[in-house]
C-alpha cells in the first residue's frame, strides 16, 4: 500500500514538472527550471507582506510604511522607458533577469543585517534606504519577466506555463508563510525578524541558480544608424507605443483596476496592525490563505478560459478582485479576513493569468521589452499616486473609508473591462 502511494505521488510530481499536454513546442528543461525557480522565489518571498509589518512595529508612519511602494515606483517610472530600451538591445536578457531576482530577494536578508546594526530609528531609515536602491534590480526585473516567459512559453501555452508556476509557487510560500509566522511567534522582537528575513533569502539563491539556465533563442538587436536628437527619439517612442491601439487600450484599463489595488496595498498592513491588532501569526494565515487558495484559483480559470474565453475571466476576476479591500474594511475582527482573502486568492489568480496573456497579445512579439517597459510605466504611476494618497485619506476620513475607497478604484477598472469593444478575436 505505502509503495503504491509513493508511485503516484512521483507519477504526479513527474507530469508536474513536465510539459503540459496542450503545450508540446515547449522546452522540457526550460519548463522544468522556470517550476523550480518558482520554489526559490516563494521561499523567498514568504517575508515580504511582513516587511511592512517590519517597519510598522519599529514604529514607522503611513508615509513611511508607503514608501516602500512610493520608492520602486518612482524608479520604475524614471528607469522603466531607459531601463526597456536598453534590454530591447541584449542578445539574451536571461542573464539580467536571473540577476535582478537574486538582487531583490537578497535585499530581505540584508534588511535582517539592517535591524542587527541599527538601533529602532536608525532601522527604519536603513531599511528604507536599502529598498530605495533595490528599485533597480527591481525595474528590470518587472520588465524582463513578462519577456523571458512568454519567450519560454509560447503564445499558446501562457496560460499552462504560469498556471503551472503561479499555483506551484502558491503551495510554497503558503509552507514557507506558515513556518515564516510561527518562527516570528517563537522569537522576541526584533530577533524574530532579524533570523527569520537572513534565512529565507537563501530563496534568492535557488532562484539564480535555476533562472539562469533558462534559455532561449538570441534576439538580433535592432540598432539606429542615424543619429537623432533626445526630442526625436522621445517623440519616435511614443509614436510607436501610441500606434498600437489594443495595447493602449488595454493598459489604459489595466491602470485604472491597478491604481484601486496600489491605494489599498499600504494601507492593509497598517489596518491589520492597529485596526484588527493582529499578531503576526494571524497576519500569516491571512498570506497563506490567499497563497493556497490561489493554487485552486489558476485550475479553474485555465478551464474556464478553454471553455468561456479569457474576456470572461477578466470580467469575473476584476470584479472579485475589488471586493477584497471593500470587505477588510468593513471587517472589525481578523478572521473574517482570513475568509476574504482566501477568497480574493482564488480571483487573484485570474487576474494574473489574464493580464499577462492579454497584455503579450497586444505586444509586438520583436518589441516586446519595449513595449512591456511602457506598460509598466503605466502602472508606476498608479503607484507614485497611491502612496502619496494614502496617509492622506487615512488621516482624513480613516482606514476604514481608505480601503472602500481603493475597492471602488478598482470597480471602475472591472466596469471599462465588462464594457470594452473586443480588440481581438480569439
Amino acid at each position: 500500500m505505502v509503495p503504491q502511494f509513493f508511485r503516484h505521488l512521483y507519477q504526479l510530481v513527474y507530469r508536474w514538472f513536465n510539459i503540459p499536454q496542450n503545450s508540446p513546442e515547449m522546452d522540457r528543461t526550460n519548463f522544468r527550471n522556470v517550476q523550480i525557480d518558482a520554489i526559490g522565489v516563494a521561499f523567498g518571498n514568504a517575508v515580504a507582506p511582513f516587511l511592512p509589518v517590519l517597519l510598522t512595529r519599529l514604529g514607522a508612519d503611513t508615509f513611511q510604511v508607503s514608501m516602500l511602494t512610493f520608492m520602486p515606483a518612482l524608479a520604475g517610472l524614471i528607469l522603466a522607458i531607459p531601463l526597456g530600451q536598453f534590454l530591447q538591445s541584449r542578445k539574451n536578457i536571461v542573464p539580467w533577469f536571473s540577476a535582478a531576482r537574486l538582487a531583490v530577494l537578497s535585499s530581505y536578508g540584508l534588511t535582517g543585517m539592517v535591524l542587527i546594526i541599527f538601533p529602532q530609528a536608525g532601522a527604519i531609515l536603513g531599511i528604507l534606504g536599502l529598498w530605495a536602491i533595490a528599485t533597480i534590480p527591481q525595474t528590470v526585473l518587472n520588465i524582463s519577466f513578462s519577456v523571458v516567459m512568454n519567450k519560454v512559453s509560447g503564445s499558446s501555452g501562457r496560460y499552462e506555463l504560469m498556471s503551472h508556476r503561479w499555483s506551484l509557487m502558491g503551495f510554497a510560500n503558503a509552507i514557507a508563510a506558515l513556518i515564516a509566522g510561527k518562527l516570528l511567534e517563537t522569537w522576541e522582537f526584533p530577533r524574530n525578524y532579524q533570523l527569520v528575513f537572513i534565512v529565507f533569502s537563501i530563496g534568492g539563491l535557488i532562484s539564480y541558480y535555476f533562472s539562469s539556465r533558462i534559455n532561449i533563442p538570441n534576439t538580433i538587436p535592432s540598432y539606429v544608424t542615424v543619429k537623432r536628437s533626445i526630442k526625436e527619439r522621445v517623440s519616435g517612442y511614443f509614436k510607436l507605443i501610441l500606434s498600437e491601439k489594443p495595447f493602449v487600450s488595454f493598459v489604459f484599463k489595466r491602470f485604472l483596476f491597478l491604481s484601486g489595488t496600489a491605494l489599498a496595498n499600504p494601507l492593509l498592513p497598517i489596518y491589520y496592525v492597529k485596526g484588527l491588532n493582529a499578531t503576526d501569526f494571524w497576519i500569516a494565515l491571512i498570506n497563506i490563505a490567499a497563497s493556497t487558495t490561489v493554487i485552486l484559483g489558476y485550475f479553474i480559470w485555465l478551464n474556464q478560459t478553454r471553455s468561456r474565453g479569457s474576456h470572461m475571466v477578466l470580467v469575473a476576476a476584476t470584479f472579485g478582485g475589488s471586493l477584497f479591500p471593500i470587505l477588510t474594511g468593513i471587517s472589525h475582527q481578523v478572521w473574517p479576513v482570513v475568509i476574504f482573502a482566501g477568497i480574493n486568492g482564488i480571483f487573484q489568480a485570474g487576474i494574473n493569468l489574464v493580464f499577462f496573456d492579454e497584455l503579450m497579445n497586444r505586444v509586438p512579439p520583436d518589441q516586446s521589452a519595449t513595449f512591456v517597459a511602457a506598460a509598466q510605466m503605466t502602472q508606476y504611476m498608479s503607484l507614485i499616486a497611491a502612496p502619496l494618497f494614502a496617509p492622506w485619506i487615512s488621516n482624513k476620513l480613516g482606514i476604514n473609508a481608505g480601503l472602500m475607497i481603493a475597492g471602488g478604484i478598482s470597480l471602475l477598472g472591472f466596469l471599462s473591462f465588462f464594457l470594452e469593444k473586443k480588440w481581438i478575436k480569439r
